[in-house]
């Protein structure tokens, strides 16, 4: 039989440590911690999260009513409810708005790929979610293209959400990811980031796999895939407004590798092409003047 006030207790730890490390201001982001087929608890709405007696914990149903607690749960618990609907392993889902990374979800800029150890066996491809007004169920299921191949989203012009068996593992992913959005963005400002090789980049996947780790890119689905390049998520970045800006994309992978990629021109383009695309376009704006 479960503990729950030591579940609530461990809920308050991670609030104060979401705190600590200003991953959250005044009351934003939210707990919850799935204990039955059909019970959630839940950290309250505009409560700092820093600031949590076990007291405070709300208990909900998977459709978002309250069951008990003295403080009104959360608003955004369609989010977590969602993300225990599609994930029956999960048990734990932790939400915030870590700086780095909310500087990522804000620009829309993708997560490189294949440049520190830590972040390819924990983390893997990390996609960028369609933006929705928080809240309602539309929000909550801007998840669901995702939320079975990975671990942690970055919710656009939002903040960050991520989940695990345990409430400490859920917030691990957060804390990997916001310390490696910072280095990223300490990164560009000395001048830019440095890949790895392909082949050391698959030394990483293959201990990920040796150490029970799960990655689409150690799947049959994605064996052809570049494993630097986010081809994971990338098909969902044009839905999502999702562009490479600050960071370069890295050296393809891919020996048939499209010539027109490897100039910076988009696959499938050829250079002839182009230029006929751009004479078109000129000749169409001299005609309208």
């Amino acid at each position: 039989m479960q503990n729950l006030h030591k579940i609530k207790q461990d809920m308050c730890d991670i609030g104060r440590r979401i705190y600590d490390r200003q991953f959250a201001a005044a009351n934003d982001g939210n707990i919850t911690v799935r204990v039955s087929e059909n019970e959630v608890l839940c950290t309250p709405t505009l409560h700092c999260k820093g600031f949590l007696t076990p007291d405070d914990i709300s208990l909900v149903d998977m459709t978002g009513k309250q069951l008990s607690g003295r403080k009104k749960r959360s608003s955004e618990a369609l989010l977590h409810l969602e993300i225990y609907r599609q994930r029956e392993d999960i048990k734990s889902v932790v939400h915030c708005h870590p700086p780095h990374a909310t500087a990522f979800a804000i620009a829309r800029e993708p997560i490189p790929q294949c440049i520190l150890p830590e972040v390819e066996v924990f983390l893997g491809d990390v996609p960028i979610t369609k933006y929705e007004t928080p809240g309602g169920q539309s929000f909550a299921d801007t998840i669901i293209p995702f939320v079975n191949r990975t671990n942690v989203m970055i919710l656009a012009n939002h903040g960050t959400v991520s989940y695990g068996e345990t409430v400490e593992q859920a917030y691990w992913w957060t804390e990997i990811l916001d310390a490696y959005c910072r280095m990223l963005i300490l990164a560009k400002q000395l001048g830019g980031v440095s890949y790895l090789s392909g082949e050391k980049s698959q030394e990483l996947l293959d201990l990920k796999e040796q150490w029970g780790y799960k990655d689409p890119r150690n799947t049959p689905e994605y064996e052809n895939c570049d494993i630097c390049a986010n081809d994971i998520f990338r098909d969902s970045w044009a839905d999502s407004g999702v562009a490479r800006r600050a960071f370069p994309a890295p050296p393809s992978l891919k020996p048939s590798a499209d010539v027109g990629a490897k100039n910076g021109m988009p696959a499938g383009v050829t250079e002839e092409a182009l230029v006929k695309a751009i004479t078109d376009e000129v000749m169409r704006q001299m005609r309208q003047n």
